[in-house]
């Protein structure tokens, strides 16, 4: 009992001021638009004596909204060389600083007349959550026993939705949410970050880490004391060794020596399309429709933020319900789903805002399927993905696959926030037919060519890709027959 307690309190530390502030700080900047817009006007008023045009704030907005994808862009490059030198703990830890950095920012902001100092926070802000996004589910994953590796890693899921739920309640107009107290707001975020500070350094470093890439046994055994306590660890680090072995003489690899790697080629190819599909599957434009069709459905102006919290929750409860079942059901099973799902509630949803104003209840249907979609994505997609890079790609080559998966997913996000608005205005009410053919494109991907993780170690997964890699290459010129497979093996 005591080293599951130890498990789940490395979980919460690692969590608190990891994935969590992605997901906080995407919905704390939602309640104070219209004040922060405001603020950057009367500021231009005071520094040169004229107002701004409403397509210059605008433009400025949008500035603000796009550094913090651009930070993220920034962290997911540089979270690769710092889980190499300075551990996945050690990263963790250090990530807080530009939080802090932010909040100060962002806290002094008001006081000091200066928008840009939000936009350089948001930037910031972006970076930490970056790299917590790349960092953490490394972490635990690695930190995990084999039989609950999917679960531990997919709590970073669970813990993104808590921070989307609690920047939707702290943006609140009870609690921080009112127009003098927005800075207080957007510093908010600095107390995850003490959190962690304060938790994490009691806990354990990754074992595998301290194994493979430091070579020191004896942390490696202490570290897997602590997390598994009195258990027998012969058969975990066996198995680790035999990792040890295989990337003998291996340094960790960049990530453009993935793309050259054949070995590497249908591992890559998945991560890639999952990364990309997460972001263009349309699940953030949700929430963009969300207050439009809430208001449509008759629910009160003032009531709206309330109901927004709703698929926030929708978000959360999945994902902790996608937690207690992915070591039973599988990968595949629950991203096929969740795939599927959104394809169908896309093609409903584009139906009811078409008929919005002709049918009485079609206001109805729309919210429904603003929830069944959000349910959908919640799932499988939203947790499963963070999870395939740890458990397809070897020791050496991790944190490299996260560098290009997290590169993707900021630049995915960066790219639908830009777009959206434009998609809208040319596709109306079918504004979804993009996000539904990214839907049955991931789930033929998924059908067919993935192949089932749980349950194997790190070397079966890898052996079962190999074979797919070089199956392949039965065909090309360049085969060499079966010698070269042999020296391939490990």
């Amino acid at each position: 009992q005591f080293q599951s307690k130890i498990l789940i309190l490395t979980i919460c530390a690692a969590g608190i001021g990891g994935t969590f502030q992605y997901g906080y700080n995407i919905s704390i900047i939602n309640a104070p638009t219209s004040y922060i817009q405001t603020f950057m006007n009367e500021t231009w008023l005071e520094r040169t004596g004229f107002p701004l045009e409403s397509n210059m704030i605008l433009l400025l907005w949008s500035f603000t909204v796009s550094a913090y994808p651009l930070g993220g862009l920034t962290g997911a490059v540089v979270a690769g060389p710092m889980a190499i030198m300075l551990g996945r703990k050690m990263s963790l830890l250090l990530n807080n600083v530009f939080v802090i950095i932010a909040a100060v920012l962002s806290g002094f902001s008001r006081m000091a007349k200066s928008f840009e100092m939000i936009m350089l926070s948001r930037f910031f802000t972006g970076v930490n959550a970056g790299v917590s996004m790349n960092i953490q589910p490394m972490y635990l994953a690695e930190s995990a026993p084999k039989k609950l590796r999917g679960a531990v890693a997919l709590t970073s899921a669970s813990f993104t939705a808590l921070g989307l739920v609690l920047g939707q309640v702290v943006g609140l107009r009870e609690l921080l949410g009112r127009e003098e107290s927005w800075p207080f707001l957007l510093a908010s975020n600095v107390v995850p970050a003490l959190i962690q500070l304060t938790a994490l350094p009691w806990f354990p470093e990754s074992p595998r880490y301290l194994l493979i890439d430091r070579g020191d046994r004896e942390s490696c055994i202490s570290a897997l004391q602590k997390l598994r306590g009195n258990s027998d660890l012969s058969a975990e680090l066996e198995e680790m060794l035999a990792e040890q072995a295989a990337v003998k003489g291996q340094r960790a690899k960049n990530p453009w020596e993935l793309f050259k790697n054949p070995a590497l080629r249908w591992q890559l190819m998945s991560i890639i399309v999952l990364s990309s599909a997460m972001q263009l599957c349309g699940n953030d434009s949700m929430y963009f429709y969300a207050a439009y069709v809430f208001q449509e459905a008759g629910i009160p102006q003032d009531k709206i933020p309330y109901v927004v919290i709703g698929t926030g929750s929708c978000e959360l409860i999945t994902s902790v319900t996608c937690n207690m079942i992915i070591d039973y059901a599988g990968r595949r099973p629950l991203l096929l789903g969740g795939y599927i799902f959104m394809a169908g509630w896309a093609i409903v949803f584009m139906v009811a805002l078409s008929q919005q104003t002709q049918i009485s209840w079609m206001p109805y249907l729309s919210m429904a399927c603003i929830f069944a979609y959000i349910l959908s994505f919640g799932i499988g997609p939203a947790g499963v993905t963070g999870v395939l890079p740890t458990e397809v790609f070897d020791q050496m080559s991790r944190p490299a696959a996260y560098m290009i998966c997290g590169s993707l997913l900021w630049f995915n996000l960066f790219l639908v926030g830009t777009a959206f608005p434009f998609i809208v205005k040319s596709l109306a009410h079918f504004c979804y037919i993009p996000f539904l053919v990214v839907c049955v494109c991931t789930a033929l991907y998924v059908g067919f060519f993935l192949p089932e993780t749980k349950g194997k170690s790190f070397l079966e997964i890898s052996e079962e890709f190999k074979k797919r890699n070089f199956k392949a290459q039965t065909h090309a010129f360049f085969y060499k027959g079966p010698e070269e497979i042999k020296s391939t093996v490990l």
